[in-house]
């Protein structure tokens, strides 16, 4: 199919990332001197589109106040579609894959937005060191500048922005003849539609996201999970122990770091809401050291661990209660 036939005709406004790979400089969540500098592929990538875009992120980390842990892991949190559509005019929405995924890719200017596309780290060179070239792990990113005739793109990825070319870029579009059978990904398209902001969404969407908060306190639900880990890791081992952290420690950790920058945040729209941010911070360097000697108990040793994450509950409880009653 000839795509400049199936778009002859659209001229919608341009929607588009103009940094480059040389000149980007990530979002503060995502410097080095930070607990968590990444939390997940998806919360990431939000993150620095919006900065690329030159929008602030922060406010978008209020649906973190609802964040829970059903017993077997933390949530996997993400930026509320809703969220962002009342913060920004940013309309996202799945995207019916009905060309291939280069191809749609490539649609996105001519149609005035953004894709995001799940892919396989394996083609992705800024994963160097863990997947890319050695296991095939589900992530998302944002295509920022497809060039289909030198097999280059720019992508925005987890903290940062980067380049990947030749047999990766064939990897990534599942291009040759490999690619028979191989079922279209998750696409998403991101809209710019500003009429749909709302004025003083932020205050509105902290009151709704501290209404959801679950009953209890999920960090306890969390301890009861580490405590119960204790017991299979060490037969587990390591291979197991890094996606468990993931799903569990690190999820929280992060939640807590960036929920430190949402409650300072806060404090110009809600007095008082920033004495929560010692809180969160707290919890996210508690989880970073469990993370750690959990890491041991899988490799078979003892450690004590009750003390902190004991520490860990009360100052998250604090936290959200602080920013509960600073917010009414």
């Amino acid at each position: 199919m000839n795509l400049s036939a199936v778009t002859a005709g659209l001229s919608a406004s341009p929607f588009q990332i103009a940094a480059s790979p040389a000149d980007h400089c990530p979002h503060f969540t995502h410097h080095s001197d930070r607990n968590w500098p990444e939390t997940n592929c998806y919360f990431d990538l939000w993150i620095e589109i919006l900065h690329c875009l030159g929008l602030d992120p922060v406010p978008t980390f209020a649906s973190l106040l609802s964040a829970d842990h059903d017993g077997l892991q933390w949530d996997f949190i993400k930026p509320q579609p809703e969220d962002l559509r009342r913060l920004y005019g940013l309309d996202v929405a799945e995207d019916n894959v009905w060309l291939p995924v280069l191809e749609m890719v490539e649609s996105g200017p001519h149609r005035g937005l953004l894709h995001t596309v799940e892919v396989d780290s394996w083609w992705l060179p800024d994963t160097s060191g863990t997947a890319y070239r050695n296991d095939h792990v589900k992530t998302t990113i944002v295509p920022t500048r497809v060039d289909r005739v030198n097999r280059t793109m720019w992508y925005l990825h987890n903290a940062g922005l980067f380049e990947l070319r030749d047999d990766d870029f064939d990897g990534v579009f599942n291009l040759g003849d490999s690619a028979d059978g191989i079922l279209p990904p998750y696409v998403e398209r991101i809209r710019l539609l500003p009429e749909r902001a709302e004025a003083d969404a932020l205050r509105r969407m902290v009151k709704e996201h501290l209404a959801r908060r679950p009953s209890g306190n999920p960090v306890e639900r969390l301890i009861d999970g580490v405590q119960r880990a204790k017991q299979w890791l060490p037969s587990a081992g390591m291979d197991l122990f890094h996606p468990w952290a993931f799903a569990t420690l690190r999820q929280c950790g992060a939640t807590a770091e960036l929920t430190a920058d949402l409650s300072v945040h806060l404090d110009p729209l809600f007095s008082g809401a920033a004495e929560a941010e010692k809180d969160f911070r707290d919890v996210a360097a508690a989880a970073k050291s469990v993370q750690f000697k959990m890491a041991r108990v899988a490799s078979g040793r003892t450690v004590e661990i009750t003390p902190a994450l004991e520490a860990m509950a009360a100052s998250w409880q604090s936290g959200m209660d602080t920013v509960a009653r600073a917010a009414g």
